[in-house]
């Protein structure tokens, strides 16, 4: 009797012993998703110097980077409701800064979504998706900063901006605390939700959404101070490229539209310069902010269960080929930084092969452990993190209204087409000769078999529905 005691008492221990190790096992991992407006990838820990960004370079030392990440529509709203859904963008999808996901995509499950749906608790803070309310029941807590949007805090530049018809100026460099413009109040924000979801028990879902460095280029003086901005210089190219058709420029109608900054023509050099040391200074601030987010997350204790994802919309211009803004097909634009940090993978890594921005709804998805929706367009892409040397994807697709772009080996290839799928306008640049694209090389014999081989690939893949009215 006394053995039989003994063992059903050891049995029970190793009951309990399996049960706790089992729930460490099941243990469900929590997301940081960071969205940051019109960040370039010029970044240190992308290989480009100038830009002070300790702690994305510290997040990159932490994950897996994209050097070669591309956006699949390069305008805030239209991205992120892309990135969100998992969709890509067609001729009647997905078009513009102001786009809805509850009005273009109605009944997708979005990425938030799905996590909710999976037992997470969802919040958002700042700017992730363009429209406060558009996921439509995919957040537990949705959160923005008061105030007007473009945030001025010099007495006369705010007065400027509030008037009706007109906004004030295209950068403002102001005495203040970090926590005085939005970003910093985001990141404030993040860290008191932290701090809750520790005591959850609850995997999470905590999305950041920072908006500098969006214009206008606001930041505290102490981020201006950093740089010196004749070592920022002008851009290297600012000339439209040789023999690129109209359609692939633009006006840069929103810098134009504030205070300071000519409808029509070329910025002055001045002006240049001030929007290049902006725009600086406001990625410095921003950085800064993560920090504070980052340093938070590992205080607590949660960085080794927590997947971390930071994501700009897509790129911008500064000055190149005489642009500013994003709202092209040029390298510039549709190039984006996209770093990646989970627990069982190493840091520091690079990944060689290319990715696409609806990639990262099912990378997330299977870093979480969650079954994929089926409607998703893109592909995980864990797999470079086990190994950034493999190929994921050979080629990426990016559109900006009727123009379609594909990047593959050395080419950056872009077609117009009207709705009736006629081709009117295209531009090839060669990257291993033209890296900064300078010079349209579409109508040079060599480039023909190229040329036929790159858009049979694009009209394979642009996406069911791509011309669907």
């Amino acid at each position: 009797m006394k053995n039989l005691s003994i063992s059903i008492f050891i049995l029970f221990c190793l009951v309990i012993l399996t049960s706790s190790c089992g729930e460490k096992e099941e243990k469900k991992l929590n997301v940081l998703f960071i969205a940051v407006d019109d960040l370039r990838p010029q970044l240190g820990s992308f290989g480009v110097s100038g830009v002070i960004s300790p702690n994305i370079d510290r997040l990159a030392a932490m994950g897996t980077i994209f050097p070669e990440a591309y956006c699949n529509i390069p305008v805030c709203g239209a991205s992120r409701a892309s990135i969100l859904t998992g969709l890509r963008p067609t001729i009647n999808r997905f078009l513009s800064f102001d786009t809805r996901i509850d009005e273009q995509a109605p009944g997708v499950t979005t990425l938030p979504g799905h996590f909710k749906a999976n037992g997470y608790y969802t919040i958002t803070n700042g700017k992730v998706a363009h429209h406060k309310g558009d996921c439509i029941g995919a957040w537990d807590e949705e959160w923005r900063p008061k105030g007007p949007g473009r945030n001025f805090l010099i007495p006369e530049n705010a007065a400027m901006d509030a008037v009706e018809g007109q906004r004030g100026p295209a950068w403002e460099n102001a005495d203040v605390p970090d926590s005085a413009y939005h970003d910093g109040k985001i990141a404030l924000k993040a860290i008191s939700d932290l701090k809750r979801l520790k005591e959850k028990d609850q995997p999470f879902f905590l999305a950041v959404g920072f908006k500098k460095p969006h214009l206008p280029f606001n930041a505290p003086t102490k981020y201006w101070d950093m740089y010196d901005p004749e070592k920022i210089g002008l851009a290297d190219n600012p000339f439209k490229p040789e023999k690129a058709p109209d359609q692939a420029m633009h006006n840069f109608g929103e810098l134009r539209n504030y205070s300071g900054i000519p409808q029509e023509g070329p910025v002055s050099d001045s002006v240049a310069l001030n929007l290049r040391h902006g725009y600086h200074a406001c990625v410095s601030y921003m950085d800064a902010q993560l920090g504070l987010v980052l340093d938070e997350l590992e205080r607590l204790d949660l960085a080794d269960n927590t997947i971390i994802v930071l994501w700009g919309d897509h790129g911008w211009n500064l000055g190149e080929h005489g642009l500013w803004c994003k709202h092209c097909n040029f390298h510039t634009s549709i190039n984006a930084p996209l770093i990646v940090a989970a627990p069982g993978f190493k840091g520091g890594q690079k990944a060689l092969t290319r990715a696409e921005f609806v990639d990262i709804y099912p990378t997330i998805c299977e870093l979480a452990g969650l079954p994929l929706p089926g409607h998703l367009q893109g592909k995980s892409f864990v797999s470079v993190m086990d190994d950034p040397n493999s190929s994921h994807k050979d080629f990426a697709l990016s559109k900006w209204y009727n123009g379609l772009t594909i990047v593959k080996d050395q080419f950056h290839y872009t077609e117009w087409r009207n709705k009736d799928d006629s081709l009117y306008a295209r531009m090839l640049y060669d990257h291993s000769k033209d890296p900064h694209e300078n010079v349209n090389v579409v109508g040079e014999e060599k480039y023909q078999e190229d040329i036929v081989v790159l858009s049979a690939i694009m009209k394979a893949n642009r996406g069911e529905g791509y011309l669907v009215e």
